[in-house]
């Protein structure tokens, strides 16, 4: 792509000239600031580099790295099964639906992460399952009010077909309404994804034993900054390139294949 576009007789910047120097633009302020400023306040970025090196390829940071990806997986896998099966149970269920959608998930979506992690504390104690078990509470409304709009969408006329030629709802649910869902599951699950990191670092925080939390509570302590800000990039470029490689093309081959549908 161009760094400069013409348009109506007039050179512009691309947009994806403007973020890159955008982007430059804080890199040097943020190394001019931290010139001036104490280490243990604000690292330079060279520091911050080198300690992201040092999480990549020390074997116990390693380690930390892949128990929060695991954390993310379980409990991203865990709140939506679960979602899934409340919204279906509330769409076709009539009598569950004020309980679910407005009752019971209008009390989660308003209960706040550190909540579930102090009370998964006091009920599970610090362990792998306090911060699963937290991870997953806070992303479950999110879940189940996406997949309630994919139930509402439902194509009607398709959904009667198939009860015309069957009468196994396991099947029909299986074999079509999954399908009809998929582009809202995929969206649910980009969504969520993002929402998941940012609540690992608060419940391995303090209640985990293991994960980037853990690490960064150890920093904190410490003083070591630069471990902080390394763990942050960290997770950034995680989320990013997650969603950029994987999410982003899932959903849009989602997308071309409802619309010619």
């Amino acid at each position: 792509m161009s760094a400069v576009v013409q348009q109506g007789g007039k050179r512009r910047f691309s947009p994806a000239l403007a973020a890159h120097i955008f982007t430059v633009c804080v890199l040097l302020a943020w190394g001019l600031a931290s010139s001036v400023m104490p280490s243990y306040v604000l690292p330079s970025p060279v520091a911050v580099g080198a300690r992201v090196l040092e999480l990549l390829t020390t074997q116990p940071y390693l380690r930390h790295g892949l128990f929060s990806v695991v954390h993310v997986v379980v409990a991203l896998t865990a709140a939506f099964v679960i979602g899934l099966m409340l919204s279906a149970l509330a769409h076709y269920v009539r009598v569950t639906r004020l309980l679910i959608h407005a009752r019971l998930n209008g009390f989660l979506n308003s209960f706040s992460a550190l909540g579930w992690t102090f009370l998964a504390i006091i009920w599970f104690g610090v362990n792998d399952f306090t911060v699963i078990f937290a991870m997953a509470a806070v992303i479950l409304p999110l879940v189940i009010i996406n997949l309630r709009e994919g139930f509402l969408q439902l194509d009607k006329e398709v959904i009667e077909m198939a009860r015309s030629f069957g009468r196994r709802p396991l099947r029909q649910f299986r074999m079509i309404t999954l399908p009809l869902l998929a582009p809202y599951s995929v969206a649910t699950l980009r969504i969520t994804y993002g929402v998941a990191w940012i609540i690992s670092l608060t419940a391995e925080l303090f209640g985990g034993s293991s994960g980037f939390g853990y690490v960064l509570n150890r920093a904190r302590m410490e003083f070591k900054i630069d471990i902080i800000f390394a763990i942050i990039f960290i997770i950034i470029f995680i989320v990013y390139a997650t969603d950029r490689f994987a999410w982003m093309p899932l959903q849009e081959r989602m997308r071309k294949h409802y619309a010619g549908t």
